[in-house]
Parts: C-alpha cells; structure tokens; sequence
C-alpha cells in the first residue's frame, strides 16, 4: 500500500524523467542542428572549391587569351614603328639629294629653289625660262637645262635601286629607300585666250608640252637616265603637266606670271617596308576580335563558376 510518505518522491521521480527526458530532446536537437551545420558546411566547402577551381580555369584562359594580344599589340607597334622609320629614312635621303643636287647647281650658277617638304626642286625662271604661251627653251635654257641633266646624273646613280635595261630581280634586291619617280612638272600662269574653257584647254596642253620639252632635252644631254630605274624595274623619269593649278605667286601682274612659268623636279620616293600597311591592318582586326572574346569568356565565366 502506497503511504502518503510516498508521493513526494513519485513527483520528485516524475519531475526528473521529464527533466531528463527534455536535456535529451535538446541534446538531439542540438546534435541535428550540429549535423545540418556540419552537411552545409561541406556543401559549402565543395562549392567554395568548386568555383575556385572554376575561376582557376577561367583566369588561365583570360591568362593565355591577354598574352596572345599583348604579342599581337606588340607585333603592331614594331611593324608601326619600322613604317614611320623607313619612311624617315626615305624623307632623310631625299633631303640629303635635294641639298647635294642644289649645291652641285650653285657650284656652276644655276640658281634653284627647294620644297624639302614636297621633295620639289624648282628650276626659276633665272635657270629655265619660257614665253608666254610658249613651250620651245632659248638657247640659255638648253645649256642650263643640258647641266641640271648632268648634275641629276651624278646624284640619282646613288638613288636608284638599279641601272640599265638588266633583270628586274637586282632591283628588287635594292635595299633601304630608293627613288621612285623624278617628275619633270611643267607649270603656265593664268594668262591666254580671252575664252576660259579654251585658255584651260590650252595651257593644260601648254604644262605638259613644256615638261615634255625639258624631259626629252635632259635626255639628250644624259642618256644614262633614261636607264635608271626603280624597285619594280620602271624608268625614273617622267613628266606632268599641272596647267596653271598649281602657282606658287598670288597676283595678276608681269613678275607673278613670270615666275608661275616654270619646271619643277618632284623627287618621289620609295620606301623599303617588308611589311604591308594591310597585314598590320588585319593584325589590328585579329586584337578586336580577340579583345572581343576576352570579354565574352568574363560573361561566361560569371554564369559558369555561380
């Protein structure tokens, strides 16, 4: 028989259990939470690992990718660079002509003038000197024009990438800049025939007869120009008539007109680039595309490694 001392230690026993039974409960749910904590944490790890791995490839993809334009951008610049010194090097060498032509010509008193940014020289009219409407040379101007042809002798056999009527394979083996093309320029003034459309018929006619009548005097005197030639093998001398569209007086007087009359020698030159303007071109387009991917690996590689 249960005494009435009994029941306080039933409760006690009963408040215990429950107790226990409660730490229990918050042992396991602890030990869940625990778990959960441990399998996201893994899950994290494995992802934190993943997308290292991910960026890792991504990044020695962008690696290689930056390195491949680096070289291209490197390549531009070079082949940029050996185009702006070769054509420095034609514009030297055709200043150094103009001056060694000019001071041979002063050495016999042919007074000439020179554009060394155009490459021209400029036979004045105290050398060359024509008539109105004319295109004939005086006798003064066929001795003058007989010596510049023997000066230009001289000076253009160390221009020319080959001499005579030999294989064109030795001028092409010309190395550094050569010339290219001695225009003869015939020049007339404004003046003419009361009618516009016939006086500009007639002094372009004019210009180029005048270049003509020079040219084939220079050649008299120096034949051996007429065998100089250029890289592709073609003739150096040539002619062109420009009309009155290229004057260097301003005015509408005698000495103006005079001084418009006139033959000019443009020195063209041909500078030795091994590498063409469209290769670097195509090269700039290939660094587009490629900069172009870099970008689009960046995208992709944001959706790739999430």
């Amino acid at each position: 028989m249960m005494t009435a001392t009994d029941e306080p230690a039933e409760e006690s026993e009963n408040y215990f259990v429950s107790m226990t039974d409660m730490m229990v409960g918050m042992l396991f749910i602890f030990i869940i939470m625990l778990m959960v904590f441990a399998l996201n944490y893994r899950i994290g790890d494995d992802d934190s690992k993943r997308i290292k791995d991910c960026l890792t490839e991504v990044l020695m993809r962008n690696a290689q990718l930056s390195s491949d334009i680096d070289a291209n951008v490197n390549r531009i610049q070079n082949d940029v660079r050996g185009q702006i010194e070769a054509l420095e090097l034609a514009a030297d060498q055709r200043r150094r002509l103009l001056t060694d032509i000019r001071q041979r010509l002063v050495e016999q008193d042919i007074k000439v003038e020179i554009d060394e940014r155009n490459g021209v020289l400029r036979l004045t009219e105290a050398a060359v000197r024509f008539e109105p409407g004319r295109s004939d040379l005086d006798v003064p101007a066929r001795y003058n024009i007989g010596r510049i042809g023997r000066v230009l002798t001289g000076v253009v056999a160390n221009y020319a990438a080959c001499k005579g009527d030999g294989p064109s394979d030795a001028c092409k083996a010309f190395q550094g800049a050569g010339l290219e093309t001695i225009f003869v320029e015939g020049h007339t003034d404004t003046t003419g025939v009361p009618d516009a459309a016939e006086r500009d018929r007639r002094n372009w006619l004019l210009s180029t007869e005048r270049a003509t009548s020079t040219y084939r005097e220079i050649l008299a005197g120096s034949p051996e120009l007429r065998g100089m030639r250029n890289r592709r093998g073609e003739q150096i001398v040539s002619v062109s008539g420009y009309s009155s569209t290229r004057p260097i007086a301003s005015g509408e007087d005698r000495a103006v007109w005079a001084r418009n009359r006139r033959i000019d020698l443009r020195f063209v030159m041909d500078a030795d680039t091994t590498i063409n303007l469209r290769d670097i071109i195509a090269l700039n387009e290939q660094v587009k595309a490629q900069i172009g991917r870099l970008a689009s690996i960046s995208q992709e590689s944001i959706q790739a490694c999430k």
